[in-house]
């Protein structure tokens, strides 16, 4: 395995490689990433990850100064897997001057994360768009767990006509149901043991509208209504798969999606349902 932390050092290295498929993420790697990489392995002769660190798409209150930095315990991880390289680089070599050209999203980015988090998808577009220029792959694997940054980035490869195919990977959880994440370090024992509410309750309205319940807003505000003690909940919304606009009657494939604050850490989950 090899870790590159220049722009052209990693052109260098990957000018030897027929294909590659890319896992972009910012490190503090657990089973969830892992499985994205197991994937990769399967695409490709050459899998490249890169960790990086964002600042652009993170908000002025947001955990950046104290978002975990392992690299070299992700370096081991990812070297089990038989990652073959690792982009690693610094601030100043993703962004050696300020970033005054960005990428700016749809409306899609203003809904939902978005309405919580201004600016967040335009930082991660635009860091996404410059990785792709970097490491040219021709698949990049996002996790689903991050349901609307998958859907903005489908939308950007195929706006600009990018020649990368954006490939969606099921959320890794753990036994209870708590879908892995980074942050999820954060959570003190017995938050750890209350986090899985939040998966329970989207499933609860998968079930419902499996059932045959069609108020979406009635479900919505019931779903909310389950958050006590220490959450903060954000949203519950029912969605349509294909472009997270509020669906129609008519509409089958949906997505429930929910964001809630547990204590330190704010905590992102979604279920599919097919009607």
């Amino acid at each position: 395995m090899d870790i590159v932390t220049s722009v052209r050092d990693l052109r260098e290295r990957l000018q030897r490689e027929p294909d590659n498929v890319f896992v972009p993420t910012m490190g503090n790697l657990h089973a969830g990433h892992i499985q994205l990489m197991r994937l990769a392995k399967h695409r490709a002769a050459c899998t490249v990850v890169s960790i990086f660190v964002n600042r652009i798409q993170f908000g002025p209150k947001e955990d950046f100064e104290r978002y975990p930095r392992t690299l070299q315990s992700d370096a081991d991880m990812m070297k089990d897997v038989g990652v073959d390289v690792v982009f690693a680089p610094t601030e100043t070599e993703i962004y050696p001057e300020p970033q005054t050209f960005v990428v700016e999203p749809s409306d899609l980015q203003h809904i939902l994360e978005g309405a919580f988090r201004p600016g967040h998808f335009r930082g991660v577009a635009t860091v996404v768009l410059k990785l792709f220029n970097m490491v040219s792959p021709h698949t990049a694997i996002f996790g689903k767990k991050d349901y609307q940054q998958y859907v903005v980035l489908r939308d950007m490869v195929k706006q600009l006509a990018l020649p990368v195919e954006i490939m969606p990977a099921e959320t890794v959880r753990a036994e209870d149901g708590l879908a892995l994440s980074s942050r999820n370090a954060y959570l003190t024992a017995p938050e750890r043991a209350e986090a899985p509410h939040l998966y329970r309750t989207l499933c609860e309205v998968r079930s419902a509208l499996l059932a045959g319940e069609r108020d979406y807003a009635k479900l919505e505000t019931r779903a909310l209504a389950t958050f006590g003690g220490k959450w903060v909940p954000d949203y519950v919304a029912i969605r349509r798969q294909s472009d997270l606009r509020v669906p129609s009657s008519s509409d089958r494939n949906l997505v429930i999606l929910g964001a809630a604050r547990l204590g330190r850490p704010r905590l992102i989950d979604n279920v599919e349902v097919t009607l």
